[in-house]
């Protein structure tokens, strides 16, 4: 049948999955770390709510001097929250997976703070709002092709 069965042409369809999701048993790792195995996708989840603090609005309502300072700080923190993730399971095979994931994740955040450290160099400044500005006549992903297709391989790694 589908899901456009629920509500209106499916627009109930989230929240009865929600629902149904919250409704599970909830199964507890017996030799866990609760509060920092819960804890770890939540902090993950706050940080990522927090890179979209950066984004430049035309009426500057926030505006941040070193924004891609702290974009890159937010991306950088989310590694602990993978690795705490992993550790906290106390399964060998959760803390092998943690920290190949951690390993992976931190040989991509390299290449892509080295691709907007040319943009940074470009612009000659940290500003959120000034990579906006500048950007009006030609955006830097057609003047820097070669950076933009490795941004984009790796920011989809």
């Amino acid at each position: 049948k589908g899901p456009n069965k629920v509500g209106y042409m499916g627009i109930l369809q989230p929240f009865s999955d929600a629902i149904k999701l919250f409704s599970k048993e909830q199964i507890f790792p017996v030799y866990s770390n609760y509060i920092s195995y819960y804890f770890s996708p939540i902090i993950s989840f706050i940080l990522s709510l927090m890179v979209w603090m950066l984004i430049p609005y035309y009426f500057n309502m926030i505006s941040f001097n070193l924004g891609i300072l702290f974009f890159l700080c937010c991306i950088s923190m989310g590694v602990y929250t993978v690795m705490v993730a992993g550790w906290s399971s106390n399964s060998n095979y959760s803390l092998l997976g943690g920290l190949r994931a951690v390993a992976q994740t931190i040989s991509y955040e390299v290449s892509l703070a080295l691709i907007m450290l040319s943009s940074i160099i470009l612009i000659m400044d940290f500003n959120m709002m000034k990579f906006f500005v500048y950007q009006n006549l030609i955006w830097f992903f057609f003047l820097m092709m070669p950076l933009s297709m490795c941004w984009i391989s790796s920011s989809l790694a």
